[in-house]
């Protein structure tokens, strides 16, 4: 016994380059329609953005070096996959559809800073 216990996922954090919110905030709250949280104010100078939606909460951080994760990703399920798909497609992302897990429909993109990013629903 360990005594303790993992409960939910708070977040996910990932990168952004340096003065990249504007098209963070283009992305994941125009696109995505998440709502931007307020950060607290000893981390809002370090920049970066919050953004959740229901359960999901990401946060992007100010990384100087940038480089897009394109392995390491959120999965996020949804409900309303191929609208959300076609919504990115008119945006212009990638959308890469994949049926490798049996009883999901999932697939990848990418935000505007080559993060890569999976949405799936249970069929």
């Amino acid at each position: 016994m360990t005594g303790f216990a993992l409960d939910a996922l708070d977040h996910v954090q990932l990168a952004l380059p340096p003065g990249g919110e504007e098209a963070a905030r283009a992305y994941y709250a125009g696109v995505l329609g998440m709502t931007e949280k307020s950060k607290p104010a000893g981390l809002a100078a370090r920049g970066g953005c919050w953004f959740r939606s229901g359960a999901v909460e990401l946060h992007l951080g100010v990384e100087q070096g940038f480089l897009p994760a394109r392995t390491a990703h959120p999965g996020i399920r949804i409900r309303g996959l191929d609208a959300l798909a076609a919504r990115l497609t008119a945006y212009g992302a990638p959308v890469t559809w994949d049926d490798a897990i049996p009883g999901r429909r999932r697939f990848h993109t990418t935000d505007p800073f080559g993060n890569r990013l999976e949405f799936l629903e249970d069929t």
